[in-house]
């Protein structure tokens, strides 16, 4: 039988899709559009699709209507976002179920795990992208994976509770002398009795840790714990924090936890504080989003994977990786079209050789035996742009990398030369999983791309 998180799902495909298997209209009609006549699936589709337009392309899905008649059918195209939206019924405008674009590279068992991993690897915070919608049908099994930023409040509350984060706080006592404030008003009510005369009911102000704002971390920590040790949670993500949670239990043992929608942030609170307090709200925030709809642009979290490993490339030779360096275009009176700059993802440089770097999270390696025209020119106009980027280099023989998502680490080499010069550009087209345990085998196809073009214009004369 199905699951209820299935059945509120209307299609669920990865992304980088050049077009999914359609789906038959009649099916649609008898599961999701019963209302819509059979005669007219074609203009049922049709008013689907602009039902929907909006949120599908805020997911950045492409519906495609194939057929005619009673053989017409739906199928899509996906780009670069991961996500879910829901979606509404051509017949009655009503919520059916909701689309979702997975990871290319994510099983049925766990489609974040892997995208988490990568996210713990960067120095970039990727976030998702929300918008408002009507509530998501498949509720907490398609939002976005809110363990990860859990994961990162933890660790941080930990090294927080380390340091001391004192506040006064008013206390109410009984004392057998005046002090502080007395409550002169409860004083009176028992002074008539000689045994309670020396009872001054007073209030003072003691340094304490277990002030409002501390409990507040509190509430947050346990909502932060609530999310990792839920069952969608990966068991290695729960593994990593286990000794993190069981410290801060012990820790926070005996605060109390107050509940709180926001936490106040002061001009006057020391910056670590501001740092606990911002991911605090990044927890209550996402509290709040879950049910909406919602996106994370995976073309940056596979630029920003690409950099990483590059940036590893250039330690392991001795070289400086230099990460969106712009370079800005000058003139007087240009169109307003006109690119105020030319940005690659990265340039390597070595010894003073430059090797420019530009991630394009296309499918062009996870379909090696298309012959899309689609495909085709996006290739040239991605090659293209990276050889313009390689323009800057003064050098003749020049150095580009242009890399996709793939499979399996790959390299395949492209000499381009000039029937007008000597000049000639040498392009390695990379193929990088986004799989955290492919990263060393990416790294040692670079490599040695790298060292035997550096070899090579050694042993060059001038």
């Amino acid at each position: 039988m199905a699951t209820k998180a299935a059945q509120d799902i209307f299609c669920e495909i990865p992304c980088l899709t050049e077009q999914s298997p359609s789906l038959s209209g009649l099916e649609l009609q008898k599961k999701w559009f019963r209302g819509s006549d059979k005669r007219y699936l074609a203009e049922a589709l049709q008013k689907f699709v602009g039902y929907n337009k909006e949120l599908l392309g805020f997911l950045g899905v492409t519906p495609i209507i194939t057929g005619h008649d009673k053989d017409v059918g739906l199928a899509f195209r996906t780009s670069q976002f991961v996500g879910t939206i829901p979606l509404r019924a051509p017949d009655t405008g009503k919520q059916i179920g909701d689309f979702v674009v997975v990871p290319r590279y994510a099983s049925q068992r766990n489609r974040f795990g892997d995208y988490v991993q990568i996210l713990s690897l960067l120095k970039h915070r990727i976030e998702p992208q929300f918008v408002d919608s009507i509530p998501l049908a498949s509720g907490r099994n398609f939002r976005p994976p809110l363990y990860f930023e859990a994961l990162l409040y933890v660790k941080e509350l930990a090294a927080f509770t380390k340091r001391a984060w004192r506040r006064f706080r008013s206390v109410e006592e009984i004392q057998t002398h005046p002090g502080g404030r007395i409550n002169w008003e409860r004083y009176v009510e028992h002074n008539h009795d000689p045994r309670r005369r020396l009872e001054f009911p007073s209030r003072r102000n003691i340094l304490s840790e277990s002030h409002p704002e501390y409990q507040q971390l509190k509430y947050v920590y346990e909502l932060a714990l609530a999310e990792i040790v839920a069952p969608v949670t990966p068991s290695r993500i729960k593994a990593t924090a286990s000794a993190t949670i069981s410290y801060l239990d012990e820790r926070l043992s005996d605060m109390l936890a107050v509940k709180t929608r926001t936490m106040q942030i002061r001009l006057s609170d020391p910056p670590a504080v501001k740092s606990i307090k911002e991911a605090a709200n990044r927890i209550l925030q996402k509290d709040v989003q879950r049910g909406k709809a919602w996106r994370v642009d995976f073309s940056e979290v596979f630029e920003r994977f690409v950099q990483h490993i590059f940036e590893q490339v250039s330690k392991e030779i001795g070289g400086v990786l230099l990460e969106n360096v712009r370079f800005r275009t000058h003139g007087e009176h240009l169109p307003v079209w006109t690119l105020s700059h030319l940005e690659p993802d990265a340039v390597l440089r070595k010894n003073g050789q430059l090797f420019f770097v530009d991630a394009k999270y296309k499918a062009h390696l996870l379909n090696r035996t298309s012959d899309s025209e689609y495909l085709k020119e996006e290739h040239r106009h991605d090659l293209h742009q990276v050889m313009a980027y390689s323009s800057f280099d003064t050098a003749e023989r020049k150095h580009v990398f242009l890399v996709y998502p793939s499979s399996s680490p790959s390299l395949e080499a492209m000499d381009f030369g000039s029937p007008f010069s000597r000049g000639e550009t040498k392009v390695g087209m990379v193929g990088v999983p986004l799989d955290v345990s492919y990263i060393e085998a990416a790294k040692r196809l670079i490599l040695q791309a790298i060292t035997a073009d550096v070899r090579y214009l050694a042993a060059t004369p001038a």
